[in-house]
């Protein structure tokens, strides 16, 4: 591949390096290993060296992050093989990176010294993320090696739940007073070998670390080096959070008023930690692909290379409810056995039905549940989203079921059938609307998580729902 085809920040390139490097090594020692010649374990090792060396070099250039892309796209046996290749100083970062599923099978192949070294490697807030995921006994280990900073940094970051500012705050930031010049916090910043990453601003406390107000990068160059830090320091419209804040409702001030960092202070205005964009970015991305599971009734994030029997424990749950849904609608069906008997019609018109209502119900269940996410909707505000989204619904309902109704009279020239085909799909609609407003607000209310398992239920009732009514008009109204 030529050099004007290269893209090194594109992941998906770097992805396929590696795969081609896997494919040619496999290729070549398979090849070797066929032939006869003199020295043939010779001749094999030394392929095998320098097909590990190439790998090893290509690892070595890549972030910490592409690594982690790709051994989540490669099937289990490629990605151990890889994951044995990366620098041992590496493992630590690699592992905050890929996701749960995957760092579970990468931690499974490692002894307690390595896992206890890529622990040791994290400060005590990233060290909090993988915890859970690390055997106790290394956990101990680890926490015994800290020093009473360390030790207190992340017994604070693991007391918090997720879901919290506290879960999320990292300790590793620039601190001030407010009584010294800009030239001696120049000066004091010099002696770092590199700021913290999203430093955007210092911030300013007292001796006892209560925060008085912020001094950004910007007034600090900008000023004269000899004024102090209190005459330009900010101390109106300090946007800072409590560790027990709600994370949703960071990651919306942080989007509200662009922010790169924030600090994170107690109830006697300590300054104990900081938010930055990156940690909230990453909690929007988790979040994000949460819902996207949720509402396919999926329980956990799924390592796509897990066993079969992984995947069907964590698959089983919303698939069991579905096919009670998909018997229910059957039996609806069944009920209305010699109505369809008599009128072939009902059978080739009432999956319309049912499927339209079952789109509509998840369109109003996925802005629900973006507004309970985003903190825009109160349960005080449920009968007025009834009340729109039927209208809404209503409207749709006439105006579509009255297209629906057309084609039906148009197709077999029966005026009547046009008539019920109309009524029921303004019904339908009119059930999937309020149902989608009131099963993500219910479980929100029951402190569930309002997305999970969404689209199964608002699909099987629209389905048995469409063809009782169909069919039950039908019945009354045809026949």
């Amino acid at each position: 591949m030529s050099d004007e085809e290269r893209h090194p920040d594109d992941v998906q390139q770097h992805l396929r390096e590696v795969q081609e490097l896997l494919s040619r090594q496999k290729l070549v020692e398979d090849l070797v290993f066929r032939q006869d010649m003199p020295r043939h374990d010779l001749v094999e090792d030394l392929v095998h060296r320098q097909h590990i060396a190439e790998l090893q070099n290509r690892l070595d250039e890549l972030h910490p992050a592409d690594i982690a892309y790709i051994l989540e796209a490669l099937p289990l046996e490629d990605r151990l093989f890889l994951w044995n290749l990366v620098k041992a100083e590496r493992d630590g970062e690699i592992l905050l990176e890929v996701s749960d599923a995957v760092r579970e099978s990468l931690i499974e192949t490692m002894d307690p010294e390595e896992l206890k070294a890529a622990a040791e490697s994290l400060d005590a807030d990233e060290l909090a993320d993988l915890a859970p995921d690390l055997p106790p006994e290394v956990i101990q280990d680890v926490f015994q090696s800290l020093d009473t900073e360390g030790r207190e940094q992340l017994r604070a970051a693991m007391s918090y739940p997720e879901d919290t500012v506290g879960s999320l705050m990292d300790f590793d930031m620039v601190t001030v007073r407010e009584d010294v010049t800009l030239e001696v916090v120049l000066r004091y910043l010099r002696r770092f070998e590199e700021l913290p990453d999203h430093t955007d601003k210092l911030f300013v406390v007292d001796r006892e670390d209560h925060l008085q107000g912020i001094l950004t990068l910007e007034q600090l160059l900008i000023n004269d080096p000899e004024k102090q830090v209190g005459d330009v320091m900010r101390t109106e419209t300090v946007i800072s959070f409590e560790p027990d804040d709600d994370a949703d409702d960071a990651a919306q001030a942080f989007e509200r008023y662009d922010l790169v960092s924030a600090p994170v202070i107690d109830s006697e205005k300590r300054v104990i930690g900081r938010l930055t964009v990156a940690d909230v970015v990453d909690y929007i991305r988790e979040e994000s692909e949460q819902e996207i599971l949720s509402n396919a009734g999926l329980r956990e994030e799924e390592d796509i290379f897990a066993s079969v029997w992984d995947s069907v424990k964590n698959r089983w749950a919303w698939l069991a409810i579905n096919m009670v849904t998909a018997i229910v609608a059957s039996r609806v069906i069944g009920a209305f056995e010699d109505s369809i008997e008599k009128l072939v019609a009902l059978a080739a018109l009432m999956p319309i039905v049912a499927g339209i209502g079952g789109n509509s119900g998840n369109q109003t269940i996925t802005m629900i549940v973006r507004a309970i996410a985003m903190g825009q909707v109160e349960q005080s505000a449920m009968k007025r989203l009834i009340r729109k989204e039927m209208g809404v619904a209503l409207i749709n309902g006439v105006m579509w079921g009255g297209f629906l109704g057309a084609m039906a009279w148009w197709l077999y020239g029966s005026w009547q059938l046009g008539l019920v085909m109309t009524s029921a799909m303004t019904l339908n609609l009119l059930l999937a609307a309020s149902a989608g407003v009131l099963i993500p607000m219910i479980r929100s209310r029951l402190g569930r998580d309002p997305a999970l398992g969404g689209s199964v239920m608002i699909t099987g009732l629209t389905d048995s729902g469409g063809f009782f009514i169909f069919l039950g008009l039908a019945t009354i109204f045809l026949l």
